[in-house]
């Protein structure tokens, strides 16, 4: 640089350099730095609570598959299945009923569908205003008793 340009940059910062400029220069770098730092804390929060939301999710599935697990043992508790699975394993039957045991391989075994019910003769639909008079007036629950 020659003697003439560094003499009209020293004369530019002391023109310019005044204490209204320092305190403006100041207030900016402690903005920024308050922004940068209001900045930095948001995307910490934002990490932070998606960290807290997967937590919740997985405890919340855990928890249904505790409910889930309760259930399922409240139901082997139960008499119904006792119930079922002593017809299942056993081959028990209710008083009344008649099994009807077949080889597990031959043919009248695979011809013959346990789960389907075969309908009765004597069936007979009844009409929408028929069934809600039946529900109505009990009509079902004496029905049922018969």
């Amino acid at each position: 640089m020659t003697d003439q340009t560094l003499r009209k940059v020293i004369y530019r910062l002391k023109r310019y350099t005044t204490l209204n400029t320092v305190v403006i220069l100041i207030g900016a770098i402690v903005v920024s730095g308050w922004v940068w730092g209001s900045i930095t804390t948001m995307q910490r929060n934002y990490a932070l609570q998606k960290e807290v939301d997967a937590r919740e999710r997985k405890l919340a599935l855990t928890q249904l598959e505790v409910d889930t697990m309760q259930l399922q043992k409240n139901y082997y508790a139960s008499d119904e299945y006792k119930e079922l699975a002593a017809r299942e394993r056993l081959g028990l039957a209710a008083p009344g009923e008649k099994v009807l045991l077949l080889p597990p391989n031959s043919a009248a075994a695979k011809a013959t569908n346990i789960t389907e019910k075969s309908p009765t003769a004597t069936t007979r639909t009844l009409t929408n205003f028929e069934q809600w008079m039946l529900f109505l007036f009990g009509g079902s629950a004496a029905r049922l008793q018969n």
